[in-house]
């Protein structure tokens, strides 16, 4: 069974604060009343023992935050639930991986962002949000990433790529892509920029070209693979116009929930 955990920490971005207010925000757009919690293939999260909210983890704790997001993950993934992470900024990813790949040896990561996220270190430190696919990488957490959306691209992060051997299918060659082929386990990384700043302004790092939200939900509908995790990151609604990210990515939780269970 999907459980939603969220993760209010935003530490470690690198340009604008806000993303720790996330979780909130999702969980808000989630119960607004100009829409339900029932999915596009008719199911219905509202209903009993059909999506459980583990609640938020306590990052209070500085430097701390890593380890007591790992230790909530692990203990969600002992009761075999289903982890749905509402971040938070995408530092976030590096510490469930270190939960989930102690279940899950062979996980395959299908990442969806503007940014590759592969820095070595970023202004100096090796946690930020733009570094933890590096460290899942390096540390053998996952057996392959695939990242699409991307279009940020450096000369830094392609050496780091190639030397990972991450598929990367940047955006400007979205159109003509085959469809994926993934197989599980399977988990999802969704970084709300991926999406156009026209469908998503509430972001700390807003990036022109990105795909449309529909475009991002027929990729998440279209898996066949066994999905037996998640996180959505880097909602920043101090950033928000009208709520629109928000409730795009409450969108993203639901359809996603939805292909978890």
């Amino acid at each position: 069974m999907p459980a939603l955990l969220g993760v209010p920490f935003d530490e470690n971005s690198s340009y604008r604060r806000g993303a720790a207010k996330g979780p909130a925000a999702i969980r808000a757009a989630l119960r607004c009343d100009s829409t339900n919690l029932w999915t596009e293939n008719g199911q219905d999260l509202g209903a009993l023992a059909t999506l459980e909210d583990a609640g938020d983890v306590d990052c209070a704790s500085g430097s701390d935050a890593f380890v007591e997001i790992e230790r909530r993950v692990a203990a969600l993934l002992a009761s075999n639930a289903r982890p749905l992470l509402l971040g938070g900024d995408h530092s976030i990813t590096y510490p469930v991986f270190r939960a989930f790949a102690k279940k899950y040896p062979q996980l395959t990561i299908l990442h969806f962002d503007a940014h590759p996220d592969l820095y070595d270190a970023f202004h100096g430190s090796r946690v930020s949000h733009a570094c933890p696919f590096a460290r899942i990488m390096e540390q053998r957490l996952a057996r392959r990433l695939v990242q699409i959306g991307v279009r940020t691209m450096n000369g830094h992060q392609r050496e780091q790529a190639r030397r990972f051997g991450v598929e990367v299918i940047e955006m400007r060659k979205w159109a003509r892509t085959a469809r994926l082929r993934l197989a599980g386990p399977l988990y999802i990384s969704f970084d709300m920029d991926a999406l156009d700043p026209g469908c998503a302004p509430g972001v700390s790092h807003p990036e022109p070209g990105g795909m449309s939200t529909r475009e991002a939900l027929r990729v998440i509908q279209s898996l066949r693979a066994g999905i037996v995790g998640a996180d959505v990151v880097e909602l920043n609604p101090d950033r928000d116009v009208n709520g629109i990210t928000a409730m795009a990515a409450a969108k993203l939780v639901k359809e996603i929930a939805a292909r978890m269970r």
